[in-house]
């Protein structure tokens, strides 16, 4: 079987700003374009971001913050994760929820961070010490 991977399409009103935003903050590779759309390598997986497409957002709360949904993001490996938090703050970043251990001593410890692309769509990233605790639930 090979290596499952996930495409995203979502909804931008600035293309110019999302190839930007992904291609020179973020890092990822850009694929095919048009006049509408573009798609980018993002860690692996395939995210099109397509041109004037709206989107209703509502509201999740994560420890306090309001975090719009939908929103999307990536698992990362923890050396990763503090190299693209690093790579933010250089660049000046505006985090919605700054770099933090979350669910610290619990199952499902994660490192966590959220981020705004420039058509306000939210990017959550997080890490994990074992892959295993992805889905770790606390028995209590």
């Amino acid at each position: 079987m090979s290596t499952p991977l996930f495409h995203l399409a979502m909804p931008v009103q600035d293309l110019t700003k999302t190839v930007y935003f992904y291609e020179h903050q973020l890092g990822c590779q850009k694929g095919r374009q048009s006049e509408r759309w573009v798609d980018f390598n993002f860690f692996g997986h395939q995210v099109s971001f397509h041109l004037g497409v709206s989107l209703r957002k509502s509201e999740n709360p994560v420890d306090g913050h309001g975090i719009e949904v939908p929103h999307f993001g990536v698992i990362l490996g923890v050396e990763e994760f503090q190299e693209l938090a690093e790579r933010f703050k250089a660049q000046s970043v505006d985090f919605l929820i700054k770099p933090y251990l979350r669910f610290a001593g619990k199952p499902g410890e994660q490192w966590t961070m959220f981020v705004t692309d420039p058509n306000g769509l939210i990017l959550e990233f997080k890490a994990f010490n074992d892959v295993k605790d992805v889905f770790a639930t606390d028995p209590n």
